[in-house]
């Protein structure tokens, strides 16, 4: 594919000066896949907070209003084809991704915009409240895509999700028309699954489950996804090929015993995954309510 054809994703999120999270991983992947690519950090730190506690240096919000500005306005932006927000430092900036992501829209209907609502894990938010209710709020209505992990879908739907059924309802119900749920229930026992509902599928891809993974999996997944559909792969074919591709990179980066995953070592996992993902089929919430 060339660079022309593939065109260019805006990406928004946190930064870390080591390691492979946020934008480090987001970046790297759909620049593999042959996207240019528009990184703008919310966030700057040495490394993922999981290491220890480090300095935070959030981006200013009259800056980075400033920068999504001029990105909007820039000679440039006929190049865009999707905009994908990760983390974010505080509310403002919900606010300014709101606003880049409506005029890009005014300026092209067809811009995908992907929404992965970094706010929790493992039962806790680890951003403030306003900055996760103004993701819920303010940009959930505009995406057309949204990749939340199982915990943030739970607490954006105020709903308690013990199954796959529960999941499907509440992405039906918080209203992007894609929705794709990691760290979803699977059936196969030691493995996990990532559930996508959209108008045509809901479907579950399940791999089994890697002990002690590095983290920046999640960013991984929202941006190997998005990058499979820009793509034009089917919905089914890009699920597939991104659950595979983060298998493999997780399960290569355990395997090295590292902290990070080893994107660079393990580049071709991202264009040519080899491991082989359960599909399931499953019955769509809305075959369920005509019954």
């Amino acid at each position: 594919m060339s660079e022309t054809a593939a065109g260019a994703v805006i990406v928004i999120s946190s930064h870390v000066m080591r390691g492979s999270v946020g934008n480090r991983a987001v970046v790297f992947a759909l620049e593999t896949l042959g996207f240019t690519v528009w990184a703008v950090p919310t966030v700057i730190m040495p490394w993922h907070p999981g290491h220890g506690r480090s300095t935070r240096m959030a981006i200013d919000p009259d800056t980075f209003d400033a920068m999504l500005g001029e990105l909007a306005a820039s000679p440039w932006v006929g190049e865009v084809r999707a905009v994908l927000s990760g983390y974010l430092g505080n509310a403002q900036q919900v606010e300014a991704v709101a606003r880049l992501v409506e005029t890009l829209k005014v300026r092209n209907p067809h811009l995908i915009y992907a929404c992965d609502p970094v706010i929790g894990d493992r039962g806790d938010l680890y951003v403030p409240e306003p900055v996760a209710s103004g993701i819920r709020d303010r940009l959930l209505p505009l995406a057309g895509l949204a990749t939340p992990n199982r915990f943030e879908l739970s607490w954006l739907s105020n709903a308690a999700l013990d199954s796959n059924a529960a999941i499907l309802d509440a992405a039906l119900a918080l209203g992007p028309s894609r929705m794709l749920v990691t760290s979803a229930i699977a059936m196969m026992n030691g493995s996990t699954g990532n559930l996508y509902l959209s108008g045509h599928h809901a479907l579950l891809a399940e791999h089994r489950l890697v002990d002690n993974p590095p983290n920046g999996t999640g960013d991984l997944m929202a941006a190997l996804f998005l990058g499979r559909l820009l793509e034009g792969q089917s919905e089914e074919k890009a699920l597939q090929l991104a659950t595979a591709s983060v298998f493999e990179m997780v399960a290569r980066s355990a395997r090295r015993g590292a902290d990070e995953l080893t994107l660079q070592q393990d580049a071709h996992c991202l264009t040519g995954p080899m491991s082989l993902v359960q599909m399931r089929h499953l019955m769509h919430p809305s075959q369920t309510r005509r019954r």
